[in-house]
């Protein structure tokens, strides 16, 4: 792949271009990557999908229409088994309002406080979505799978980090490093079952 190549990460957020570029890098893709931060004409997209999926091929085909660029986006949350696979795609408004982590947090701990620990089982779910401004469209997923605990433990992440543990582990993913939830996030397992695509389509 050419280095003149630029993909646009449909984010403001810079942690997440870092680990994308970090996962490009190890699969030998060289790309320039950017946020949103470059298109203050890009407004936030509205997600009225129903599914991950949805959501995230919906904002890559905005940003790519409107930039004129490759575009990723991605959409994740929790899915709790006991509520069944809830919040999910409501995962950052749960509480209902967008973005409260802390009510988000301690509504989901509210609603499963009787569900006894072998029925709490829980898995974070991502879709990641590549849109190019010709129509071409493909879509990869990635999940990581655990159990949600009692009370929250850990000040890394955010979200629902605090008080979800991965399968074989013993820490929440709140108490990771941010290069050891990277490593086994299901943001990090999209975006690589992504790289090979990208590198497919755009090399």
């Amino acid at each position: 792949m050419s280095a003149g190549i630029r993909l646009v990460l449909a984010t403001r957020n810079a942690g997440k271009i870092t680990e994308l570029r970090e996962i490009l890098a190890d699969a030998s893709i060289t790309a320039e990557i950017v946020g949103l931060e470059e298109f203050p004409e890009i407004g936030d997209v509205a997600e009225t999908g129903l599914t991950f999926a949805e959501n995230a091929l919906l904002k890559a085909v905005v940003v790519a229409k409107q930039s004129g660029l490759p575009a990723i986006a991605d959409d994740s949350g929790l899915c709790v088994d006991a509520l069944n696979g809830m919040p999910g795609i409501f995962s950052a408004r749960w509480a209902g309002r967008h973005g409260d982590d802390q009510a988000n947090l301690d509504l989901l701990l509210a609603q499963v406080s009787d569900v006894p620990e072998e029925h709490r089982g829980a898995h974070f779910a991502c879709a990641a979505a590549l849109a190019l401004p010709s129509g071409e469209e493909r879509i990869a997923e990635g999940a990581l799978n655990g159990v949600i605990i009692n009370a929250p433990r850990g000040a890394n992440g955010f979200g629902y980090d605090p008080i979800f543990v991965p399968e074989g582990e013993d820490r929440t993913t709140a108490e990771l490093s941010a290069r050891e939830k990277n490593a086994i996030s299901h943001r990090g397992r999209a975006f690589r079952a992504l790289a090979p695509v990208i590198g497919e389509l755009l090399g």
